[in-house]
């Protein structure tokens, strides 16, 4: 088992949702935290809500390898190493292919699989020095294919292949690389989530008061950081989803069209 105490521990994404309650989670347990965001002022916010712990944040547009870097470098010269990346900060669409701009691809493959290259590029030599963990925050979509998320699904098929090769070349140094699938977890990447012409859609077609939520799901990745586990699927839903696939792949394109799709529309 990990102890988080004085460990270094470097999230992307952390200004909201699941990387938001990570942060909170990993200084409750006495870790040095530093986190990246785009919003200034979210950014600022949060350094004020934990004014008096070790909390280091920066300006960081992930898509960008120049400013993953500077993020990485600030980290090393603030706390001196870095024990833990979490590759958090993601984003969504909700577009049919035929319909869509290109640009929403290439933005889905900037930030949530390129993002996640270039931290983990700039952070590994700490990592492999101390022993530690690198983590991929991906989804139930990296395994199996979701209408009206074509270019999401593609990232995270992407993540997962890095991820997997990664971790295959660096076990014997004794680092754990694992990703995680959360489910449906209520947080703002569905209102954050690009449309057909790469734009934020603005809202959530989901039920949000149904899913877990940010809290519990930090809650469990910490828990499997702790136990250097190698795949995490949290919900019922994503774990019936993955055998399905596996399993019956041909029922399970049925049951995913109907769940996406009424009346011939997509409607989640």
């Amino acid at each position: 088992m990990v102890d988080f105490t004085n460990k270094v521990v470097a999230i992307t994404g952390g200004t909201d949702g699941i990387g938001k309650a990570l942060v909170d989670l990993f200084l409750q347990q006495g870790a040095r935290v530093a986190t990246c965001g785009r919003n200034h002022d979210k950014l600022y916010q949060l350094q004020r809500l934990y004014i008096n712990m070790p909390l280091h944040v920066v300006s960081a547009d992930v898509s960008k390898e120049s400013e993953c870097y500077a993020f990485i470098k600030s980290v090393i010269e603030t706390f001196g190493t870095v024990d833990i990346l979490i590759n958090n900060a993601g984003v969504s669409m909700r577009a049919m292919f035929k319909d869509l701009d290109l640009a929403t691809i290439r933005t889905l493959m900037d930030v949530n699989f390129w993002g996640s290259v270039y931290c983990t590029k700039m952070a590994l030599p700490e990592i492999i020095k101390n022993k530690g963990t690198v983590v991929g925050i991906s989804s139930v979509a990296g395994f199996r294919g979701l209408p009206g998320r074509t270019g999401y699904s593609a990232s995270k098929f992407a993540l997962h292949g890095f991820l997997e090769s990664l971790r295959t070349e660096i076990m014997n140094e004794g680092v754990n690389v694992m990703w995680v699938c959360p489910g449906f977890t209520s947080t703002n990447i569905r209102n954050a989530a690009l449309n057909k012409d790469a734009r934020p859609q603005g809202e959530s077609p989901m039920d949000e008061e149904k899913m877990m939520t940010p809290e519990e799901c930090a809650h469990h990745i910490t828990k499997a950081i702790k136990n250097r586990d190698r795949m995490l699927v949290l919900t019922t839903t994503g774990r019936s989803t993955l055998f399905m696939s596996k399993f019956f792949p041909s029922w399970a394109d049925k049951l995913i069209r109907k769940f996406y799709f009424k009346n011939n529309e997509l409607v989640k």
